[in-house]
Formats: C-alpha cells, sequence, structure tokens
C-alpha cells in the first residue's frame, strides 16, 4: 500500500519522507503562490484556484488571499463561501466546507497529527482525519480546528477558539478547548 494510500484511510504514513507526497505538496506551494501573488479576483487567481482545488469553482466562494492548502484538491468548499486573509488548510485528511460558510482571517483547519513517541515522530509519521463544517456556519478570527472534527449546520465559532471536538448543529462556541456557550436558531 503506498503512502497516500495509508493517508486517504486515514492511517499512520510517512508525509515527510515519500517523493509522491512531497511532490503533491510542492505543486499545491506553487499554485497557492499563483493565487497568492495574482491581482484579487482575476481570472489568474481563479484559475490558480480551480488548478489547486482541481475542481470548478462553487457559485459564490471567494477566498481572499493569502490562502495556503497542503495539497488543495483535498479540500471542498460549497456555495457562497467566504475564507478572509491568511487561512490554513492542512488537509492531509479531506476538509468539507458546507454552503455559506463565512470564515474569519488567519484560520487554521489540521487534519494531521504526529505519534507522541519521539523515533516515531522523527521518522516523518503522521496520521490525517477529516473535518466536516456544516452549511451556514461563522469562524470568527484565529479559530482553530483541529483533526476528526464535525461541525454542524448552522454553528458560530467565537474568535481565537481552538475546536477540538465536534459541535452539534445550531451552537455557539467559545474557549482554549471550544466548548458550547448556547443554541442559537
Amino acid at each position: 500500500m503506498t503512502e497516500k494510500e495509508k493517508m486517504a484511510r486515514g492511517e499512520w504514513h510517512d508525509a515527510n519522507f515519500d517523493a509522491d507526497l512531497l511532490a503533491e505538496r510542492s505543486r499545491a506551494d506553487d499554485l497557492c503562490y499563483d493565487f497568492n501573488m495574482a491581482r484579487p479576483g482575476s481570472e489568474a487567481q481563479r484559475s490558480a484556484l480551480r488548478s489547486l482545488l482541481d475542481t470548478e469553482l462553487p457559485e459564490g466562494l471567494n477566498i481572499l488571499a493569502p490562502a495556503y492548502f497542503d495539497y488543495g484538491y483535498k479540500t471542498r468548499f460549497g456555495e457562497g463561501c467566504f475564507v478572509n486573509h491568511g487561512c490554513y488548510f492542512m488537509d492531509g485528511g479531506t476538509i468539507t466546507v458546507g454552503d455559506h460558510v463565512f470564515i474569519g482571517p488567519f484560520c487554521g483547519f489540521y487534519t494531521a497529527s504526529h505519534p507522541m513517541t519521539v523515533p516515531e515522530r522523527n521518522r516523518g509519521l503522521e496520521r490525517a482525519l477529516p473535518i466536516v463544517i456544516g452549511d451556514d456556519c461563522w469562524f470568527g478570527g484565529n479559530v482553530t480546528v483541529l483533526q476528526g472534527v464535525t461541525i454542524g449546520k448552522g454553528c458560530v465559532i467565537a474568535a481565537g477558539s481552538v475546536v477540538t471536538k465536534d459541535l452539534p448543529d445550531y451552537s455557539m462556541a467559545a474557549g482554549v478547548p471550544a466548548v458550547v456557550k448556547k443554541f442559537i436558531k
């Protein structure tokens, strides 16, 4: 089984030294550069984003530069999404963003983790688990979402929060780690 296949299955894999994964991340780096350096809203910027995400862009998707992706094609956005400046999508695992999601500046979505033990970590091992975000969510600035988390529809995540566990639909969460403060509708 290849390292890419292990990654797709959420298994421990060599993300740091595997030539195929390094080449894919290098391609994504180049496309992120093209996206980030292009004139905002230009065809060159949209073309770089289409190539990076490897799909036609959903209606109303607006991603402000700079934005960063490890692979790009493993992140999917719904219609009407807005991503503010400086966001990072560590998409070794898939990241699925629903429709009409607003993401504040400098948010990070981290699907990967590394072993706790030094020898395994130094071998370059990591495990990537998916992140799923429901429709109609709003993320304040500097929100961090960790691997394996599902955020229900209609959620609001307060600025600076670190989401480590699933959040139910229509919850307002805040804190480090983020906890549900109330339900909204």
